[in-house]
């Protein structure tokens, strides 16, 4: 404790990192600010039916990643999500469209008009979101509106305020990636996953100790160890890599000898990251479209679709997650450019020849390294049905794993990483060592 108390104080020194942390304290405090701002013509308290809507099932997991601001009926309501989405758009059109292919071969320029296209098609989905949210709004609390506002008045400027403050929630990630610590986007949507986590601890503790029949304390404590186990799973699974040996060539310029070293190429065993848990549950949301919520009258399928804890639910949302794994490896990492830009730097994989036989190599090794992590990503995903089955409750079980539970591990490491970065450059030991400084002769080495 005396070490971490001592490397917060050595964060605090560093003048840069200190404003950046501040900066970053202070627009994800705006983000859960906005998320209690209710829609103006909205009555709070007339709200209880949307949010017992969203206490279980698919609804829960939209309220997740807003961080509450679905079922608050808030500005925020829609989040960042429907930027999240036309970001994978884009991304399958790079693969698929050779005009996007060339767009982003063109560097800094070609990013930024596909970063332009992004927010286009960002804004075009929040128009169709936002009325679909506005109508489930109607359904669920009809009576929410403030005396004397009609639905068909209040549709076309609330649709407005809910796409303006999506795009809000851009503009405040794309501040934090700029002036502050960490991906923006991620830790927004970190932020509003983790808010929910003290009150749905507090409620877990409550019925463990007040219902007779929940194993009481030593139940409890099994639930911490296990979910102790699986963050640590996760941890191994973000951080997990298959490193293939390159050897490059020695040459002569002068009198000075170039190359001759010997390079990995870190493979990671999760290179799909959360996407095919996000693409799977994008096709999971297709049977909450079709009906507007679940009634004793929808088929046995579409009942059982909607219950993210039945087995059929959970069945096809495995199969989707190993399918979406190895589609999306397979668009994202390229074995052909990779042994081209080998053989072109004068690189090579031991004991394979350059060319067509590395590429097969590299392939055959990602292929034997996607199936245990695409294994590894399904049970992480469908953790938080097993814990329902142990009667976890349902705002608690969703931190067990799933989207949840892989982006906070990812966004956590990525920004313990870049303040490490900072207190490197300062000559300070990192956050996962003591906080003492570098002696003059460590400081030397840099």
């Amino acid at each position: 404790m005396k070490k971490l108390i001592e490397t917060l104080k050595n964060c605090w020194k560093i003048e840069d990192l200190r404003q950046r942390l501040l900066i970053t304290l202070l627009f994800t405090a705006i983000y859960r600010f906005g998320s209690f701002v209710v829609l103006p013509g909205i009555d709070p308290a007339k709200l209880g039916q949307l949010q017992s809507q969203t206490r279980g099932g698919l609804m829960s997991l939209l309220d997740m990643f807003s961080g509450g601001a679905f079922s608050n009926a808030s500005i925020f309501a829609l989040g960042i999500m429907p930027y999240i989405s036309a970001s994978i758009v884009m991304q399958l059109l790079a693969v698929a469209v050779p005009y996007f292919q060339k767009m982003q071969r063109e560097g800094e320029s070609g990013r930024k008009r596909i970063q332009w296209y992004t927010r286009v098609l960002t804004v075009g989905i929040l128009f169709l979101q936002a009325p679909s949210y506005l109508l489930n709004l109607q359904s669920q609390a009809s009576s929410s509106l403030a005396s004397g506002i009609s639905w068909s008045v209040f549709i076309i400027p609330a649709t407005i305020i809910l796409a303006a403050g999506s795009m809000f929630i851009l503009w405040l990630g794309e501040r934090i990636t700029d002036k502050g610590v960490g991906n923006g986007i991620s830790l927004i949507i970190m932020i509003g996953i983790i808010a929910r986590l003290p009150q749905a601890f507090m409620q877990e503790v409550g019925s463990r100790f007040t219902a007779i029949s929940s194993g009481g304390l030593v139940m409890f404590i099994v639930e911490i160890l296990i979910l102790y186990a699986v963050v640590c799973a996760a941890i191994l699974l973000v951080q997990g890599t298959r490193k293939v040996p390159v050897q490059y060539a020695k040459r002569l310029v002068g009198n000075k000898q170039y190359g001759g070293a010997r390079q990995y190429i870190p493979l990671k065993l999760f290179a799909a990251n959360v996407m095919p848990i996000i693409f799977a549950q994008a096709l999971m949301f297709i049977p909450l479209a079709l009906v507007r919520y679940q009634s004793d009258n929808a088929s046995w399928v579409v009942q059982n679709l909607l219950n993210t804890k039945s087995l059929l639910y959970n069945s096809v949302y495995v199969i989707l997650i190993i399918a979406f794994t190895y589609f999306y490896t397979a668009i994202t990492l390229n074995p052909t450019q990779m042994a081209e830009d080998m053989k072109r730097n004068n690189g090579f994989i031991p004991g394979v020849k350059p060319g067509h036989d590395t590429a097969e190599y590299i392939d055959t090794v990602m292929t034997r390294i996607t199936l245990p992590g695409s294994l590894f990503i399904a049970f992480i995903a469908v953790m938080p049905a097993l814990a329902g089955l142990l009667n976890v409750q349902d705002a608690f079980s969703q931190f067990f794993g799933g989207t949840s539970l892989l982006i906070s591990v990812g966004v956590v490491i990525d920004t313990l990483q870049q303040i490490e970065s900072y207190m490197l450059m300062r000559h300070y030991d990192g956050l996962l060592n003591s906080g003492h400084t570098r002696k003059a002769g460590a400081v030397s080495a840099y």
